[in-house]
């Protein structure tokens, strides 16, 4: 196995040739200061390094029965958005890496990032405990996460009051016009209301795997309120990457739009981009701003069964999920989740 230095230089010479000359330089610094911060960011920020080396820590994982799997899955990869109906939905709300692997590596990962982000949090077991609970009542009964009239508990954690929604539109009214290139304007104009409304397109800094992807915002006004899309560049899954080379299918689209989920109907995948509906109802939950939430039991175990929603789209597999697990026993996702969050650790101290 190459060191982490050697992995990073090739796996970054690689994205940019894949992105071009819409490389985000400044992007890539960014990363780097991230990955220098700890382990969980570390981990957020090295998506491909685990795509490399997670069957080498947990090789026992390798037998597992395939499907297409989130790939990038962490604590923050969870959100809110408006479905076709204009009910509000949680659920896992990226998709870049999405790829055909062995179904444990999506609980494993988000075990590990749950372990990573704790200090004073739950313990191993009952992290990894909560996730397969989810993950198993999930399997017998995938359906999406709907908040309209359940889970009042999960809908007062994460809808925003009104200073922060205040604020939110705020933000977005002071970005500055900026000329972009023509095939993310394109890209954005296509899933307005009207692509003739007047639109302010500017370049905008998220997320910390994607940081170096170019990653622009068209915000404007519709019939008398505010609209926003985001449109992101993605390439082909670090997982495809190392473990199917030559591989070209992007498998975003499909993951999002399974059978067992409710997607946002904004929500495009095409030539290489990705385009989405930002609004307060539209967002991520991340570790600074509400921990406590995202590693309370409860929390853990509504990932754990959106996991199941996502690998239920090939319902052919699921009996053979549900032997696998029951031979794998009780303790597995903790071992597996241990010896990953140890590697990641160090892995980010050589880093640093």
């Amino acid at each position: 196995m190459n060191t982490i230095k050697a992995s990073t230089r090739a796996y970054e010479t690689w994205l940019k040739a894949q992105i071009g000359p819409d490389f985000v330089k400044a992007g890539l610094a960014e990363k780097h200061r991230k990955m220098h911060d700890g382990p969980f960011s570390f981990l957020r920020a090295t998506y491909w390094r685990w795509a490399e080396t997670i069957l080498e820590i947990c090789p026992e994982l390798a037998d597992a029965p395939e499907i297409l799997a989130i790939g990038d899955t962490h604590i923050e990869n969870f959100g809110t958005w408006r479905d076709v109906e204009g009910r509000l939905i949680w659920g896992a709300n990226d998709f870049d890496e999405a790829a055909v692997m062995p179904y444990p590596l999506d609980l494993v990962r988000l075990a590990t990032s749950a372990l990573l982000a704790r200090e004073d949090g739950p313990t191993a077991s009952v992290i990894c405990t909560a996730l397969l609970e989810g993950y198993t009542q999930g399997l017998a009964a995938p359906a999406p996460l709907v908040l309209e009239r359940d889970y009042k508990w999960l809908r007062k954690a994460i809808v925003q009051p009104e200073p922060e929604r205040a604020a939110f539109w705020e933000k977005i009214d002071a970005l500055a016009p900026t000329a972009i290139p023509p095939r993310y304007e394109n890209a954005l104009r296509a899933v307005m209301p009207d692509p003739a409304t007047p639109l302010v397109m500017s370049p905008r800094t998220a997320g910390t795997g994607s940081l170096g992807r170019p990653r622009f915002v068209a915000s404007g006004t519709w019939r008398g309120g505010p609209v926003l899309r985001e449109a992101k560049a993605i390439v082909v899954s670090a997982w495809s990457l190392r473990h199917a080379p030559g591989t070209t299918t992007i498998r975003v689209g499909e993951i999002a739009a399974g059978r067992c989920r409710a997607p946002d109907p904004h929500y495009q995948v095409s030539n290489g981009i990705v385009v989405r509906r930002l609004s307060p109802n539209s967002r991520k939950i991340e570790v600074k701003d509400a921990a406590d939430e995202l590693l309370f039991p409860r929390m853990l175990k509504l990932m754990g069964r959106e996991i199941a929603n996502c690998h239920a789209n090939d319902p052919a597999v699921l009996p053979m999920i549900q032997e696998d697990l029951a031979r794998r026993g009780g303790d597995w996702l903790r071992q597996a989740a241990k010896v990953a969050a140890q590697s990641v650790a160090r892995e980010q101290a050589a880093f640093a």
